[in-house]
């Protein structure tokens, strides 16, 4: 949860009256968030000479975006305190809008930009820290570390639109960056920032990439290199009337919340109070444009039985309308049905998705601590073990019984562990692959848990012969049929490493389990009979003509044969692909969910 540090004589002024530190504390804790620290209870430091205002520090739930400033918190808890209601934003009608162009090329980089412009804004010390803060911790917050969201703010009267936004190489433009005297190419800025410590730990995002992103005014100067630095030329300052609002991004989503925050929480020191001017991004491309911000009310609706049956009390429909509008939902009961409220969520709640948040909005407005306290009564439910996690514990027990010691390896692995080392072809069907990897150690999410146990015992291979070890875990597959395009399996694999290849000795396992989990051992010919049998197989990964599949008749539907694993000695290229080449081993691989 981030912690926002506010001003505690401009705060208790906004909220017009003052609070003790138990009264604020219990104020915050009934509107959900939390005081951490009041440090006019103990010595204030003194900066540069001058003591330091005492401050609140009030955590705010990650979510909330729209508290992470001065603006918002005060704002927020007028509305909850029944001071005010929620704010008219609206966009203003300009007799011409600014254009910004998007270049086709952005899309090789950072392909999303939006932005608005704040007329006849008025900036005090603590106003202008207050709008830099903000920045700060929507960087470090939903915008992480600038990866998937930057903005940048301008002087609008020291550049000229309409402004265009384009990537470029490095070594095609040049500008002065904030705070610095010195022009410098893109190349040149990422070799001088390279040890700062606070920009340089963003200079990764681009440095690597063939083209930079630029925004540019209509003269072709830079006013900003996302997600790096502003221009020197377009900086804001206390005396800054007019500020330009740029994002860019590479999430659609987050770009459009990240300016809508912005502007809701400044418009309302501008001449005409929360009003913003929009802009025209133009793509140059198709000629297609929008107008940005889009500030509109997003509608949806919640029913009154279920804010009612979640929280416990009996509210009536008009009740649940006036406990929304203390937390900035403007909700009306539907003409259509008495039990359902349409409900309008302003630009700055991005966080409402459900009707579950809007309940959660509706017990806070009420109060929690008014809620009866009462036994669950016919609600109240026993604990009982999932299926497959008890199957698994079952089989983990018995091998671990058996003498067997059990490893847990990470559930990512390399292309070519998952792939080549075990002799097996990708057929780009199969496997969820991590998009943009960190490591080449960390590419896939493992079909098989084999490589992480093989990996397991390379690390231990000075041990004593025999090494024997299992694990009982989840592979993931992909399906594009699927809503979530992958799925889950639990299986269990148990590997022997000897100076022999212990073929019998896994072969006996298997027997083991099955023989605990009363599945029967079976002929192929006993058609309609549930149980398992075994047959020979040609698998890859095992050495030729020494490996075997399993095969199980369920009892729900025993004409009905799937193969549920294999067992065998590895191929010897599978224990020289992880440095076992000095041993022999055998292996196996069951799908366990069919025991369930």
């Amino acid at each position: 949860m981030p912690t926002v540090a506010v001003d505690k004589e401009d705060l208790y002024k906004a909220l017009g009256r003052t609070y003790t530190t138990e009264e604020f504390d219990e104020l915050c804790f009934e509107f959900g968030i939390e005081l951490d620290e009041d440090t006019s209870l103990g010595e204030l430091p003194v900066v540069n000479g001058v003591q330091e205002r005492p401050q609140l520090k009030i955590e705010i739930p990650a979510n909330r975006y729209d508290m992470l400033c001065f603006e918002g918190i005060a704002r927020a808890l007028n509305i909850f305190l029944g001071r005010t209601s929620l704010p008219n934003y609206r966009l203003t009608k300009p007799e011409k809008l600014q254009q910004l162009i998007v270049k086709p090329e952005t899309t090789q980089i950072r392909q999303y930009i939006s932005g608005a412009i704040l007329r006849g804004i008025k900036f005090t010390p603590r106003r202008y820290e207050s709008f830099i803060g903000l920045q700060d911790k929507l960087h470090n917050n939903l915008c992480r570390n600038r990866t998937l969201v930057s903005m940048g703010t301008h002087d609008i009267d020291t550049i000229d639109g309409p402004f265009t936004y384009e990537a470029l190489r490095p070594e095609e433009f040049s500008f002065i960056p904030l705070n610095q005297t010195k022009e410098m190419t893109g190349k040149e800025l990422m070799e001088y920032y390279d040890g700062d410590k606070h920009l340089g730990r963003f200079l990764h995002i681009i440095r690597d990439s063939p083209v930079y992103p630029v925004v540019l005014d209509s003269k072709r100067r830079v006013c900003s290199l996302p997600p790096i630095i502003n221009s020197e030329r377009s900086k804001i300052t206390l005396d800054t009337k007019n500020v330009l609002i740029e994002v860019t991004a590479i999430d659609k989503t987050k770009v459009e919340i990240v300016v809508n925050q912005l502007v809701a929480m400044f418009s309302e020191y501008c001449d005409e109070p929360f009003t913003i001017e929009p802009i025209e991004i133009v793509s140059s491309h198709n000629g297609e444009s929008r107008i940005a911000p889009d500030i509109s009310p997003r509608a949806t609706t919640a029913e009154v039985s279920y804010i009612n049956g979640c929280c416990g009390f009996k509210q009536t429909a008009e009740e649940l309308t006036k406990l929304l509008s203390k937390m900035s939902l403007t909700a009306t009961v539907s003409q259509k049905d008495a039990d359902i409220l349409d409900v309008l969520v302003p630009c700055t709640r991005p966080d409402i998705l459900h009707q579950c948040d809007i309940m959660e909005d509706a017990g806070i407005a009420y109060g929690f601590n008014k809620l009866d306290r009462t036994f669950p009564g016919e609600s109240g439910t026993i604990g009982d073990p999932f299926s497959l996690n008890k199957v698994s514990d079952i089989i983990r027990r018995e091998v671990a019984m058996a003498g067997w010691l059990e490893v847990l390896p990470l559930i990512l692995c390399s292309h070519d562990e998952n792939f080549k080392y075990l002799r097996r072809v990708d057929d780009n069907q199969t496997a969820v692959k991590l998009a943009n990897p960190k490591t080449l150690e960390y590419q896939v999410v493992r079909t098989s848990l084999l490589p992480g146990v093989l990996k397991t015992i390379r690390e231990n291979r000075k041990h004593s012969l025999p090494i024997k070890v299992f694990e009982v875990s989840d592979v993931a597959f992909k399906n594009e049929k699927l809503e979530r395009k992958s799925y889950n399996e639990r299986h269990w694999t148990a590997v022997y490493v000897g100076r022999t290849s212990g073929f019998e000795i896994v072969h006996g396992l298997l027997d083991r389990i099955m023989e605990m989990l009363r599945v029967p051992w079976i002929k192929e010919s006993d058609f309609g009979v549930p149980g398992y049998f075994i047959t020979r197989t040609d698998d890859d990964t095992f050495f030729p003509g020494r490996a075997a599949a399993v095969y199980y008749r369920t009892k729900q539907d025993p004409s009905k044969t799937v193969k549920i694993g294999s067992f065998g000695i590895l191929h010897p290229e599978v224990l020289e692909h992880f440095e076992l080449s000095s041993v022999v081993a055998s292996a196996l691989e069951i799908n366990i969910e069919y025991f369930v």
